[in-house]
C-alpha cells in the first residue's frame, strides 16, 4: 500500500519526516474550497489559514458543483464500500435489512481502518476508463498516476512540518494579566506552572491588535493543560490546571464537560476559592456515581456518547502532541511490551474512584491536627536506668543550683 515518490526514494523521505510514510506527500493546500457550516467560518479556521498561508474560498450556496470532488468521493464509499458491511442502514428506510443494529460489528477504529485502506488500495489504483486525461485518453491511468506525473512534471516543495506546529494549530485565547498567585485563567479554569513566574503580575510587550495581552493556547479535547509559549526564548511550556491532584491520575475531560461543570457550580450557587474545590464535582460528572455493571446496557445513549466522545478525544489529542510533551499514562496504560492500551470506561471509572480518594485523603491530612507522637511502651523508663539507685552527689550539685549562684540570677 505504499505510494512511490516520482524522482525520490523513500528512504530520503522517511529520513526527512523521521518516520516510515506510506502514501501521504507533503505539501500544503492553497485554497480549500468549503460549505456554510459554522465550523469552518469560525475564527479558529481563519487563523489556521492565516498561518498556513492558504485560502478558504466557501461554495455558493446550492450549488453542488463547486465542491463535486468532495461529494463524489463520499458518493463512491457509500455506494463500493458502505453498502457492502453489515449493518448498513442505507439512506431510506425501504434498504434497511430487517436488523441493522443487532449485525452492527464496527467499532470506530475498525472503521477508520477500513476506510483508509479502501481509500489507499482500491479508489486510488481504479481505472480511470473513459475518464481519462485529455493528453493521453488511449492510456491506462489511475488517481495515483495522474498524481506523479503532474508531480513529474510541476515538482513539489517536501514540506514537513515542524513539532511546534501542533501548538500554533491550538485556539489562542487573550489574557490581560497573569495573577501572581493563581496563574492565568482560561474558560472558567485557572492554570500555572514555572514558566509563568518571570512574568507575573506585568503586562506583556505585545503590540499590535492584542497589545499588552498575553496568548496562551487551549487543547479542547484535553483541558488538564494549556500551552503557553515563551516570549523571549519562544519555547513552548505547559501549564496544569490547579485542581489537579498531586498525583495528577485525573481522566481527560474536554469542553464539553468543562461547560457542564461550570453550570452545575452556577446552579448550585457555590462559590468555590480555588479550583481543587471543583475536583469531586467533575469527578461526579466524568461517571463516578453510575455502577460500570450498569454502562453497557442501562446507560443512556446520551450518556454512552459523552463518555466516548472524552476518550476519543484524549486518544486524539495524545496522538498528535509531540513525543516529548506526550501524556499517555493519563489515558493509556502501556504494557510490558510497549504496546499501548486506551482506558475504557470501566478503567475509566476505576480512575475517577482513585482520583477522588486521594483527593479526599489529601484533604482530611490538611484539615486534621499533625499526627501526634506515639507514647513510649510500658516498661521503657525502666529500661533506660534502674530507679533504685541513687544518683551520684556530683550529677545533684549540677542539677541543683546554689545559693550564690540564685543571687546573681536575681541581680
Amino acid at each position: 500500500m505504499e505510494w512511490p515518490y516520482p524522482g525520490l526514494p523513500a528512504a530520503v523521505v522517511a529520513e526527512f519526516a523521521g518516520h516510515k510514510v506510506a502514501g501521504l506527500p507533503f505539501f500544503a493546500p492553497e485554497t480549500v474550497t468549503t460549505d456554510h457550516g459554522s465550523v469552518y467560518r469560525n475564527h479558529h479556521l481563519v487563523d489556521v489559514q492565516r498561518l498556513f498561508g492558504c485560502n478558504i474560498l466557501p461554495s455558493r450556496v446550492l450549488r453542488p458543483t463547486d465542491k463535486q470532488v468532495v461529494e463524489r468521493a463520499f458518493g463512491s464509499i457509500r455506494t463500493l464500500l458502505f453498502e457492502q458491511l453489515l449493518g448498513y442502514t442505507g439512506i431510506d428506510v425501504a434498504d434497511r435489512g430487517a436488523d441493522p443494529e443487532g449485525d452492527a460489528t464496527w467499532t470506530i477504529e475498525e472503521m477508520e481502518h477500513l476506510i483508509a485502506t479502501w481509500i489507499v488500495q482500491v479508489w486510488q489504483r481504479r481505472r480511470l476508463g473513459e475518464h481519462s486525461p485529455s493528453w493521453d485518453p488511449g492510456g491506462d491511468h489511475s488517481p495515483n498516476s495522474l498524481f506523479a506525473a503532474s508531480f513529474a512534471q510541476g515538482g513539489f516543495a517536501m514540506e514537513i512540518p515542524s513539532p511546534e506546529l501542533y501548538y500554533q494549530l491550538l485556539p489562542e485565547h487573550s489574557v490581560t494579566r497573569i495573577h501572581g498567585r493563581r496563574g492565568v485563567k482560561v474558560r472558567g479554569l485557572w492554570y500555572d506552572g514555572p514558566a509563568l513566574d518571570p512574568y507575573r503580575d506585568q503586562r506583556s510587550t505585545r503590540g499590535g491588535k492584542r497589545k499588552g495581552q498575553w496568548i496562551v493556547h487551549r487543547e479542547p479535547r484535553d483541558r488538564r493543560t494549556v500551552f503557553f509559549q515563551d516570549p523571549l526564548s519562544h519555547e513552548w511550556h505547559p501549564l496544569s490546571w490547579t485542581g489537579l491532584p498531586p498525583e495528577e491520575k485525573v481522566p481527560a475531560f474536554g469542553d464539553a464537560r468543562v461547560r457542564d461543570l461550570l453550570h452545575r457550580v452556577e446552579r448550585a450557587g457555590l462559590k468555590p476559592k480555588t479550583d481543587a474545590e471543583l475536583l469531586p464535582l467533575l469527578l461526579d460528572l466524568i461517571g463516578l456515581r453510575t455502577p460500570v455493571t450498569q454502562w453497557p446496557t442501562r446507560l443512556k445513549k446520551s450518556q454512552r456518547t459523552e463518555y466516548a466522545r472524552d476518550v476519543t478525544q484524549a486518544e486524539a489529542a495524545a496522538a498528535d502532541r509531540p513525543t516529548t510533551a506526550r501524556s499517555d499514562k493519563k489515558t493509556a496504560v502501556r504494557t510490558a511490551d510497549g504496546t499501548v492500551v486506551p482506558l475504557r470506561w470501566p478503567d475509566q471509572a476505576r480512575q475517577a474512584a482513585e482520583s477522588l480518594d486521594a483527593e479526599r485523603r489529601r484533604r482530611r491530612k490538611e484539615a486534621g491536627p499533625s499526627q501526634l507522637a506515639l507514647p513510649p511502651p510500658l516498661g521503657a523508663s525502666y529500661r533506660k536506668g534502674n530507679v533504685f539507685i541513687l544518683p551520684d552527689e556530683d550529677q545533684c550539685n549540677a542539677a541543683e543550683p546554689t545559693i550564690g549562684d540564685a543571687e546573681q540570677e536575681e541581680d
